[in-house]
C-alpha cells in the first residue's frame, strides 16, 4: 500500500465524494416527494392519475438505471434535448427512487386503521386535516425502515452515473487506475469514501427507526 500516493490523490476523492453526496441528496429529496405524490394518487384512487402513477412505477422498477441514463444522456440529444451529465444523473436516480419510495409510502398509508379515520371524521376534521394529523404521521412511522433502505440504495446506485462522465467516486477510481495502475490504493480510497457517506446515514436511519417505534408504542 503506497500511503504517499493515497495522500497525493486524496483531494480528488474528496471532490468526488462531494459530488456523490450532492447528487445523492438532491435525488433522495426529489424521490421522496415523487414517491409520496404517487402513493397518495394510488391509495386514494385519483381518477386517471393513479393509472399514470402505476405505469410510471412499473416502467421505473423494470428498467435498469444504466439504460435510463443512456436514454437521457445519449438519446435525448438526438431529438434536440441536451442535458448535462449531473442533471441526467439526478433525473435518473429520482425516476428510479421515486417508484421505490412510492411503494414504501403506500404500505404506510394502507396500514392506518380505518377506525381512526372514521373517528377523525366524527369530530369534524376536514380531509386535509385527517391526512395531515392522523394518516401521514402514522404512515411515515411505518414507512421509515423502507425509506431508509431506499436512501442507502440510491446512494450506492449513484456510482452508475460514472457511465455518463459525472466525476463522482467510481469515475475518479477508474480514472486513477487507468492512469497510474494503483488499483489497491484507488479501491481502498473508494471503499473508505463510501463508508464515510453510508455509515452516518445508516446510523441516522437506525435512530429514526428506534424513535418511530417508541412513538408508535407511546413511549
Amino acid at each position: 500500500m503506497n500511503w504517499l500516493y493515497i495522500h497525493s490523490v486524496a483531494p480528488q476523492f474528496f471532490s468526488a465524494l462531494l459530488t456523490t453526496l450532492k447528487i445523492s441528496i438532491i435525488s433522495i429529496i426529489l424521490a421522496i416527494l415523487l414517491g409520496l405524490v404517487c402513493s397518495v394518487l394510488i391509495t386514494y384512487r385519483v381518477r386517471i392519475l393513479d393509472k399514470v402513477a402505476k405505469i410510471y412505477i412499473e416502467i421505473s422498477r423494470n428498467t435498469p438505471l444504466l439504460i435510463q441514463l443512456f436514454f437521457l444522456y445519449y438519446g435525448l440529444p438526438k431529438i434536440g434535448i441536451k442535458i448535462d451529465g449531473f442533471t441526467c444523473g439526478v433525473i435518473g436516480l429520482t425516476f428510479l427512487g421515486g417508484s421505490y419510495m412510492a411503494e414504501a409510502f403506500r404500505a404506510g398509508l394502507q396500514s392506518v386503521a380505518k377506525g381512526q379515520i372514521d373517528s377523525a371524521q366524527s369530530i369534524g376534521l376536514k380531509p386535509y386535516q385527517i391526512f395531515q394529523y392522523v394518516i401521514f404521521p402514522q404512515a411515515l412511522a411505518v414507512s421509515i425502515p423502507a425509506i431508509g433502505a431506499n436512501c442507502l440504495f440510491l446512494i450506492k446506485e449513484s456510482s452508475v452515473v460514472s457511465a455518463i462522465a459525472v466525476v463522482e467516486l467510481l469515475f475518479v477510481t477508474k480514472d486513477l487506475i487507468g492512469m497510474d495502475y494503483k488499483t489497491t490504493e484507488a479501491l481502498f480510497l473508494l471503499i473508505m469514501s463510501y463508508l464515510i457517506i453510508l455509515l452516518p446515514v445508516s446510523i441516522l436511519i437506525s435512530y429514526l427507526e428506534y424513535r418511530s417505534r417508541r412513538v408508535s408504542h407511546g413511549v
